[in-house]
């Protein structure tokens, strides 16, 4: 039931003609992670990676909160060899909302419509003011649509954050596109990977985010706030098994002709083999794991603190928003 998944590992990058993406910058509760990955056409490289986290005393979405991360990012990008100031940067899970809707039928084709259209969807259900929504929609198939939101006051705090840290913020990413990439750059490079339906796990400290894509394309996303904190308890192993059940279903009644396939975890967290085989268990899905540090070439061990990581920290996000 459970295998590993093969990355492109091993690929040598020839030197002065890599093609170095923007800094990856995930920023989340626990946690600012940065990443620039460099790709010549046979591989990816690292060029640096570097997190940090808060101390306990700094709460999520606060002034504080702001002032530790724009200390944080300009600490990283001092201490670690990133080339250039251009980032793309995903806000946090918990400050995103995701719908799922059927995609609106505008005849003429104009963008203001369709906002208004998507707006009257899913106003209901924002967790903030319709007006203070910034929008992306992702259509999908079967004339589905994966709608992503932000508060637009969460959108001008984390630009303030990237200007006061001199960097350029070259735009801001969402993690499920960033998953997709991770995945399709680093592990979908079969044939039959173009086609395969999978379920995408990307389990982090506090949250595990899920999205079921076929290849490049995503099709459904989800956080649940279950992490790596809590699934050393088999009644939050469970809690998350039927919150992953609850998207499968949801999944196939709105895809109606796709079938998952497998289940990936996207992660280096070995340690936990056992909890995700217990996890594949439960929802009777087939799983591998991606090691994405395993999928790119790493360089000197002195270049990023993801050597000393150990497992502990993942990247996933990170290296999907470089690889964008």
């Amino acid at each position: 039931m459970f295998g590993f998944l093969r990355g492109r590992t091993g690929a040598s990058v020839l030197r002065g003609m890599q093609k170095c993406g923007a800094i990856g910058v995930d920023t989340a509760d626990d946690s600012v992670k940065m990443v620039q990955l460099c790709n010549a056409g046979k591989g990816v490289s690292l060029v640096a990676g570097g997190f940090k986290t808060p101390s306990a005393d700094v709460k999520p979405g606060t002034g504080t909160w702001q002032r530790w991360a724009i200390d944080a990012i300009r600490d990283l990008t001092a201490k670690h060899k990133f080339r250039g100031k251009d980032v793309i940067a995903a806000i946090p899970a918990k400050e995103v909302f995701i719908d799922h809707i059927k995609m609106p039928n505008i005849k003429d084709g104009s963008e203001e419509k369709l906002h208004k259209a998507i707006i009257a969807k899913i106003k209901q259900k924002l967790p903030f003011e319709a007006k203070d929504a910034m929008i992306k929609c992702i259509p999908a198939e079967e004339h589905n649509a994966m709608v992503i939101a932000a508060d637009r006051k969460v959108i001008d705090r984390h630009l303030a954050i990237y200007e006061n840290a001199g960097l350029h913020l070259k735009s801001i990413g969402v993690w499920p596109l960033a998953l997709t990439n991770a995945y399709t750059k680093l592990f979908a490079r079969r044939k039959v990977d173009a086609d395969a339906v999978v379920m995408l796990l990307e389990i982090n400290t506090n949250c595990t985010n899920t999205v079921i894509c076929r290849h490049e394309s995503p099709l459904f996303a989800c956080s649940i706030s279950v992490g790596t904190a809590d699934l050393t308890k088999d009644k939050a192993v469970t809690k998350l098994v039927l919150e992953l059940s609850a998207c499968k279903r949801q999944f196939s009644s709105t895809y109606r002709k796709s079938r998952i396939e497998r289940l990936i975890f996207i992660s280096t967290q070995v340690e936990l083999k056992e909890i995700y085989t217990k996890i594949a268990k439960q929802l009777e899905m087939p799983a591998q794991m991606g090691d994405y540090l395993a999928a790119v070439k790493l360089g000197d061990p002195r270049r990023g603190d993801i050597f000393r990581s150990n497992g502990q920290v993942n990247w996933a996000t990170a290296f999907g928003l470089s690889l964008s």
